[in-house]
Parts: C-alpha cells; sequence; structure tokens
C-alpha cells in the first residue's frame, strides 16, 4: 500500500506544479501587428465616439416627446368659469 500511496503523492506533486506554473510571455509584437493594433483602436474609439452621439440624439428626442405629452395645459380652458360667475351677478 505504501508504494501506491508514494506513487499518488508524486502524481499529485507534479500535476500542482503543472497547474501553477506561468505561462510564456507572448512574442513581442511586429510592426505590422501594432499598426493592425492601433487601427483597431481607433475604429473602436470612433464607433463609440458614434454609439454616444446617437444615444445623445435619442435621449433628447425622447425628452422633447415627454414634454410635449405632459405639458401643462393652458390657462385659457379656466378663464370661462370666472366669466360665467361674473355674468350671474
Amino acid at each position: 500500500m505504501a508504494p501506491r500511496m508514494l506513487a499518488v503523492a508524486a502524481a499529485l506533486a507534479v500535476a500542482s506544479s503543472v497547474a501553477a506554473g506561468k505561462p510564456p510571455a507572448p512574442p513581442p509584437m511586429t510592426e505590422e501587428e501594432k499598426a493592425a493594433a492601433a487601427a483597431k483602436a481607433a475604429k473602436a474609439a470612433e464607433a463609440t465616439k458614434k454609439e454616444a452621439e446617437l444615444l445623445a440624439k435619442y435621449q433628447d428626442l425622447t425628452a422633447e416627446k415627454y414634454k410635449k405629452a405632459h405639458a401643462p395645459k393652458p390657462a385659457a380652458a379656466a378663464a370661462p368659469a370666472p366669466k360665467a360667475a361674473a355674468a350671474k351677478k
């Protein structure tokens, strides 16, 4: 039984050392890769800017629609009632 336990312990030691090891560092980027990464970053920044502009536009449109729908009613509707009371006097 001792040899079996020794073999299991050795296997666990090897497995844990392999799992805890760090992967090798990636190779340095070439000039082409750097240029491609910069172009991709610029494209992503442009897309983000465009999305932000569209979001602001539609938020403004929604706010205007809300203001129109919930605008206070003009006071002219309440004005006829006092005139009718004044006519009765």
